[in-house]
């Protein structure tokens, strides 16, 4: 007798025909959980499908291994697999055929997404032209002539800088002096003497005196 179609019974054949494979209770109680059919349900189910012949065990040790009853389908023939393969085919090549669509509406999603809106547009114009507006009114004091620096502030950076400049020298040329007697006859390498020091010249961090002292066009102010 074929159990009622919303039974437990009826949700495990229908499932175990449906796999067409050797399951075990965990397995078919983990796959109809969703049925909210509790491990107990399941196994019970099982185990009176299999006592009234409607699906197939073994038994190996303690473990119950239900599988559908494979009287209940249709073999089919080499023509009939042939055909199925010819099918299978097409339908593959369809579904390539729809995955590459898929794929080029999504590029174009993509790039659809990654454009500026017309809103987004005119925030950004008004943006720049608020920039421009600035520009424009900086370029215009320029032309006038306006003095935004006083040649006496000025000076006194330049000398400041020049100072500096002098400073950097003097220091460089002393420790050249200093860093020459130390080492002239120090057998041991000079650059892993400098790192056990701790010491760091413009050379290892990337600075260029000769950058640095070409920035000002005053060269006598160079001279010590």
């Amino acid at each position: 007798m074929a159990p009622k179609v919303d039974s437990t019974e009826a949700i495990v054949l229908n499932f175990v025909n449906e796999q067409n494979r050797p399951l075990n209770s965990q397995n078919a109680a983990d796959a109809l959980q969703k049925y909210g059919l509790k491990k107990t349900a399941v196994q019970k189910a099982l185990d009176t499908l299999a006592e009234s012949a409607q699906i197939s065990f073994k038994e190996y040790g303690k473990q119950k291994i239900y599988i559908a009853r494979q009287d209940q389908f249709s073999i089919p023939d080499t023509n009939e697999l042939d055909q199925m393969k010819r099918e299978n085919g097409e339908l593959q090549k369809l579904l390539e055929a729809e995955k590459n669509a898929i794929n080029e509406v999504e590029s174009e999603i993509r790039a659809l997404e990654s454009n500026l809106t017309l809103e987004q547009i005119r925030e950004k114009e008004i943006e720049l032209r608020d920039e421009v507006c600035a520009m424009e009114s900086k370029l215009s004091i320029l032309r006038e002539g306006t003095v935004l620096v006083k040649p006496e502030e000025r000076k006194k950076v330049q000398d400041t800088y020049n100072e500096k400049i002098n400073q950097w020298r003097r220091r460089q040329r002393a420790f050249k002096e200093l860093w020459g007697t130390i080492t002239e006859n120090m057998p041991k390498d000079l650059k892993e003497f400098k790192e056990e020091l701790g010491i760091e010249t413009d050379e290892d961090v990337g600075v260029s005196f000769k950058a640095y002292s070409e920035y000002t066009s005053n060269k006598s102010s160079r001279r010590i």
